[in-house]
């Protein structure tokens, strides 16, 4: 048991049987590979001559420094030959290697930075401009205003405080602790089987993108690539995967329901009512948690993860599933990408509960840092009837968790309905056809990553769909030349329902006017006609004729009555 269980009080029954489900969450079983960064120190300080040659005279002795000493007027530098006298040096830089300029780009990580100087001669890069042996820092320490690297979360070894006095401090702090070989795992598991992102040159799912705040995710067309160096363990990317294509994987999705599952067993067996789970992140989580333990109400359980935003939809739901009365997640100090995302998360799991008859208290998302106000949320929060337990195991794909989860919150449903329409963006839902204007060409089947939609497969033109396979990724509703797609998101509670695979549009086929073979359908070939009645190419009734024939009979009439391929095909 560690030092949190034992800060815990436990004067009524709840909280001895508090301690007994931490006492008995079970060691995570999964494993994953270590990311190493490899650093020699080299520092590159950016900024003012005076500040920045301040900082690198007091760090000399510990890190190999560079200076970049920014213009104070914004124009293109041209950079002075690499063997100019030490008396073009500013006094103070002594023999640091330095520059002046203005930088193009900068991208990296801890050990791997890349400098590169906007210059009349073109782009340089920096080290080997600089003649430091290599073509990279390990380290950057960034004081322009505004930084040259804006993100939510800035990459492992570059430092941006601005003009923050404190920030700067805890980076001269820090800096010095980055020489050696750093581990960290790998966080991240990708399926790109399985991943909505793209298709056929198309965007559809970008969620991850969207919610990262580290930048460590990027598109590659079809598919997304996360860079594991950029990546810091957020999680946040597989909360909002749709699919399951992106896990998070230390710990695993399984290792966390099998604890969970565990951990309420042994809270019911030791008399325990009203089990509360506090998901909080590793660090700001668990310090917040240490102040305030003594007085945390006893029914109220943490589980620390490494970021608060690491679960979702599937494991709340599963949660509750397994008996919790209520999910609270302590989300204090995320950043703005991170709480929207899981907010969205929040509209769409109490948009579930609710259409199953539950009050949407039992999902609560804490933001707030100051501690009082926590336990003031946490002592507002009622104690609600919790159903009994589903026993299936933790599984690591997404879909097949919310399903379990679902059926057995269905089935001890207060008031169950059928069907819950869901906020924008949900991962669930149907697909509606305007069958006025959809000519079955099946560029959306051909398209859909999850064969939610599909061709009849006969002769018959038909287009199927298969609910519990759409992610609403909207890969089909961009694909469609006709643009008579759209989505509506909602959940379907009804297990035959889901299973059931609907006729969303179909109609007779049109045969070929020579050989009579279906190749096409009516509306398909009237469309094309309709498009084309006023072509120069297709002014003579036997070229016009020709758009009612298959492909094969098509070139023998060419060849037959035109003479050639490419006679129909001279413009008068």
């Amino acid at each position: 048991m560690n030092d949190m269980a034992a800060q815990l009080s436990n004067t009524t029954q709840n909280g001895c049987a508090r301690q007994a489900a931490l006492a008995a969450k079970p060691v995570a079983k999964s494993s994953t590979s270590l990311i190493s960064y490899q650093s020699a120190g080299h520092l590159l300080i950016i900024g003012e001559a005076e500040q920045a040659t301040k900082i690198a005279n007091g760090l000399k002795d510990v890190l190999k420094c560079s200076l970049l000493l920014t213009p104070t007027r914004k124009k293109v530098v041209e950079l002075s030959d690499p063997g100019r006298k030490k008396e073009e040096h500013p006094a103070a830089v002594g023999d640091m290697p330095w520059a002046q300029g203005r930088l193009k780009e900068l991208n990296g990580h801890l050990g791997a930075f890349t400098a590169l100087l906007d210059t009349a001669k073109g782009n340089v890069n920096l080290a080997e401009y600089l003649n430091l042996g290599q073509a990279h820092f390990d380290m950057v320490l960034d004081l322009s205003t505004p930084p040259h690297i804006e993100r939510e979360i800035v990459p492992p070894g570059y430092y941006a405080p601005g003009d923050d006095a404190d920030a700067l401090r805890e980076a001269l702090q820090a800096l010095p602790t980055l020489v050696g070989e750093f581990e960290k795992p790998k966080y991240f598991a990708y399926n790109a089987d399985i991943c909505a992102h793209g298709g056929s040159g198309l965007i559809g799912c970008r969620r991850c993108l969207d919610a990262c705040p580290t930048g460590a995710i990027s598109s590659l067309g079809d598919l997304i690539e996360v860079d594991p160096y950029l990546c810091q363990g957020g999680g946040v990317c597989a909360t909002a995967c749709p699919t399951g294509a992106i896990t998070y994987a230390y710990p695993s999705t399984s290792d966390v329901l099998d604890g969970l599952r565990a951990m309420l067993k042994a809270y019911r067996e030791a008399g325990g009512q009203h089990a509360r789970i506090l998901f909080h992140g590793r660090e700001k989580g668990q310090a917040l948690l240490a102040r305030i333990a003594a007085r945390l109400p006893e029914q109220v359980i943490p589980v620390e993860l490494e970021e608060a935003a690491s679960v979702g939809l599937d494991t709340w739901l599963a949660t509750l599933a397994y008996g919790a009365s209520q999910i609270v997640v302590l989300s204090q100090g995320a950043t703005p990408s991170v709480l929207d995302e899981l907010g969205a998360q929040h509209a769409y799991a109490t948009a579930i509960l609710e259409g199953m008859g539950y009050p949407a208290e039992r999902l609560q998302l804490i933001d707030t840092e100051d501690d009082d106000a926590v336990l003031e949320r946490l002592g507002e929060l009622a104690e609600l009837s919790q159903p009994p337990p589903a026993g299936f195991a933790g599984l690591d794909e997404k879909r097949t968790t919310i399903r379990l989860a679902v059926d057995h919150l269905h089935a001890h449903a207060p008031a169950p309905t059928a069907v819950a329409t869901l906020p924008l963006g949900a991962p669930f839902g149907e697909i509606q056809v305007d069958r006025s204007g959809c000519t079955l060409c099946m560029a959306c089947a051909s398209i859909c990553p999850h064969a939610a939609l599909s061709d009849g497969g006969g002769e018959l033109p038909q287009l199927l769909f298969d609910e519990w396979n759409c992610v609403q990724c909207g890969l089909c509703e961009t694909a469609c030349p006709e643009d008579v797609i759209t989505r509506a998101p909602r959940f379907l509670y009804d297990q035959e329902m889901r299973r059931t695979t609907r006729t969303l549009n179909e109609e007779e086929p049109f045969c070929c006017v020579s050989c009579g073979k279906p190749f096409a359908t009516k509306s398909m070939i009237s469309k094309m006609q309709e498009k084309l009645k006023g072509h120069w190419m297709y002014q003579k009734p036997e070229t016009r004729r020709r758009m009612e024939m298959c492909d094969e009979c098509r070139v023998k009439d060419m060849l037959k009555h035109g003479g050639g391929l490419m006679d129909a095909h001279k413009k008068p």
